[in-house]
Order: structure tokens, then C-alpha cells, then sequence
């Protein structure tokens, strides 16, 4: 049995992902979420899911923020990046802050049935386009912040999310029901990671993360 968690604010979009994964695998459980809190709460109470279908622009998950977050706090779970974006520069950064994949939303059926059985067979599922580009490595500053957030815990990078939102450390335990002082701990433990001296400076590397959705400004113009 196949568990897989689609996760997309987009009801009509997240039904059309149901429909493909099972019509290619037929003892296939889906579970659908509509936002990031929900994806870790899915994931938390169904620890067996495979394979985690996660929008780029998942609301709370602040782009590639909340792969890094997946990643780290369930690390067994691949996690496939769907979204409307096709620029490699996107597509390489996303692996190399741990996708196990990246499907871009105008994939028609059979290739995003193609890159499904790749990924489950525990393979790198990637637009044809992109794999034979030289351009599509990973560079220098991306490996660098990708392997400096993959040593932080769990709680501490949910800490550092909440410093990027701007809450101050009374606010940040309250949130996470710790005290004040586990707060600063964590932070110390952050910034010397992170190779940071301020809340600024963590807060900046955070928002490098962060990717403009080209179909949010669409709708706002």
C-alpha cells in the first residue's frame, strides 16, 4: 500500500493529483491538505506516508522554507515539489534543499505519472528538459545554507521561522508552549550554525528562501 499526501491550496488542483496517483497505482491512499500546518499534522498522525506532493507556495510554508522544515523533521518522507514555475534556477535550488523531485503544474498526465514512478522507486524526478543541463547544478551559496539549516533541529528551525515573521522571543514561546530562555538557547545554537550575529542577519538568509509566485501576481493585476 502507497501512501501519498498532496498538498495544495488549490481544491480543483489537488483532485486532479488524486486522480493521477490513482490511476497509476491502484492500492494508493491519498491524503490532501490545504495548508502548512496541515501537511505537518497529516504527517505527524500518519507517519507510514511515502511521498509528500507539496505546492512551491503552499500557504505558511514560505517557499522553499517549508521543504527545509519537511526535510528535517521527517526525514524519511520524499518530498515533490509541484508548481507553476519551470525555471531551472527554481528547479535546481529545490533539489538542493532536498526535494527528491520537482513537476511543474503544467506536466500533462503522463509525464506526472512518469515522474511519480520514479520518485517511488526511489529516483530523481525531473522535467526532460532539465536532465541533461549543465546549468542545473546546485551553487556554492545554496550548498552552503542547505547543509547549514540540515544541522539544526527540528524546534530550532521552527524558531528561526518564526524570527523571519518578525515575533520577538516571549512571543516565540508562547507559540511553541517552551520557555523564554529555551527560546534563547536555541537562537545561540541558530546563529552559530548559521554563522549569524543577529536576528537580521538569520531573518535575511531565511528570505532567500522565499520564491515570488508568478501566478499570485497574475491574479493581482
Amino acid at each position: 500500500m502507497t501512501r501519498i499526501l498532496i498538498a495544495d491550496d488549490h481544491p480543483l488542483f489537488r483532485l486532479a493529483l488524486a486522480q493521477a496517483v490513482r490511476s497509476l497505482i491502484d492500492d494508493a491512499v491519498v491524503t490532501e491538505a490545504d495548508g502548512f500546518d496541515a501537511v505537518r499534522a497529516a504527517l505527524i498522525a500518519q507517519p507510514d506516508i511515502d511521498l509528500v506532493l507539496l505546492d512551491l507556495h503552499m500557504p505558511g510554508s514560505h517557499g522553499l522554507m517549508g521543504l527545509v522544515a519537511l526535510r528535517t523533521e521527517f526525514p524519511t518522507v520524499a518530498v515533490v515539489m509541484i508548481s507553476a514555475h519551470d525555471d531551472p534556477l527554481v528547479i535546481r535550488r529545490a533539489l538542493t534543499y532536498g526535494a527528491a523531485g520537482f513537476v511543474p503544474k503544467r506536466t500533462g498526465l503522463a509525464d506526472l505519472q512518469s515522474a511519480l514512478r520514479a520518485v517511488l522507486a526511489c529516483e530523481f524526478a525531473l522535467p526532460a528538459a532539465l536532465l541533461d543541463d549543465s546549468e542545473s547544478h546546485a551553487n556554492a551559496q545554496d550548498t552552503l545554507l542547505a547543509a547549514r539549516l540540515a544541522s539544526l533541529s527540528p524546534q530550532q528551525l521552527r524558531v528561526l521561522g518564526l524570527v523571519a515573521e518578525g515575533l520577538l522571543n516571549k512571543q516565540i514561546a508562547d507559540r511553541l508552549d517552551i520557555r523564554e530562555r529555551t527560546v534563547k538557547a536555541h537562537m545561540s545554537a541558530v546563529f552559530e550554525r548559521l554563522g549569524v550575529r543577529s536576528r537580521t542577519q538569520a531573518s535575511l538568509l531565511l528570505r532567500a528562501l522565499d520564491i515570488h509566485d508568478p501566478s499570485r501576481s497574475l491574479i493581482n493585476e
